[in-house]
């Protein structure tokens, strides 16, 4: 199995050029289900994987308490496994046809509250030494461009752009994306890169790097954030991706319009961004009850 496991992986790296995380998951989760098979049913070759054994596992999945959430992801790595073994040819038919997802209810995005990110952008003080300043430009760009973690720790220099007032990002199946930045977040990246410059840091392509002039690693930029974000907020989660959530809840109770913001969020279809609208929901209705009288 080795082989078309690696076969499958390698055409998400270089073909679909996937993120390293992206690409880590399937590895996982065809790694748990071959290693299942094995143990349960003896070697098996893919020809002869069925229906009924991916059944089997997905049993065992739930029979462990893995959430449905995790479970779909699983199924999804599998569909996409299976169908690239039909397009090289390797199978004749997907044993997936008979496969459905389970349901799983909808949370909604987890956000930081505006007084919070305003509080945290004006009266918090950041370090006046090169981590403090790529810490505060790093939670700036998180919350004012809505980028993803991986988007935002290899976004080069050559992606921003200080007279249009651009990111070019470069997101998820290799899709590129335009954000525009406000002059404010302009100014700061300017002063960032010239600082950069003039202390020698500036050997790496990223725009955001490490004392040492280095890129950033993804867990830098997932604990700066955690980091800064418990000095205003009693949230539980407090990650980029909260910052994401933020950028876009912000913008939905702000009147933007629903299409402009999955652009902005490089999502592929309406439905990931609905979920903001709920979070708009939630909060017209929080001001109804405050301020109708009959509320």
């Amino acid at each position: 199995m080795n082989n078309f496991s690696q076969s499958f992986i390698d055409y998400l790296k270089f073909e679909k050029r996937y993120s390293v995380h992206t690409v880590r998951a399937y590895r996982d989760d065809l790694e748990q289900f071959f290693s299942f098979l094995e143990s349960t049913f003896g070697e098996t070759t893919l020809p002869a994987i069925t229906t009924s054994l991916i059944r089997s596992w997905l049993a065992s999945l739930k029979e462990s308490k893995i959430t449905s959430k995790s479970i779909n992801r699983k199924i999804s790595s599998l569909k996409s496994f299976f169908k690239f073994q039909l397009r090289t040819g390797i199978l004749e038919k997907s044993p997936m046809a008979g496969i459905n997802s389970p349901k799983s209810g909808k949370r909604l995005p987890v956000y930081v509250e505006e007084k919070d990110m305003q509080l945290l952008s004006s009266h918090v003080e950041f370090p006046d030494d090169w981590q403090g300043k790529t810490d505060r430009l790093l939670i700036g760009m998180f919350y004012n461009t809505g980028v993803r973690l991986t988007e935002l720790v290899t976004l080069k220099n050559s992606q921003f752009d200080a007279d249009a007032a651009t990111l070019r990002v470069i997101g998820k199946g290799n899709k590129e994306r335009m954000i525009p930045l406000s002059a404010s977040l302009v100014a700061e990246i300017r002063r960032y890169q010239y600082e950069k410059q003039i202390s020698g840091r500036e050997s790496a392509e990223t725009l955001l790097v490490n004392d040492q002039g280095k890129a950033l690693y993804v867990k830098y930029a997932y604990l700066s954030v955690r980091k800064w974000l418990s000095r205003v907020t009693t949230l539980d989660k407090k990650s980029p991706h909260v910052l994401r959530h933020s950028f876009a809840t912000h913008l939905m109770n702000h009147g933007a319009d629903l299409n402009s913001v999955k652009e902005l969020l490089g999502h592929s279809s309406l439905a990931a961004t609905q979920l903001y609208t709920h979070n708009s929901i939630e909060k017209l209705r929080e001001v109804h009850k405050k301020n109708h009288p009959r509320g």
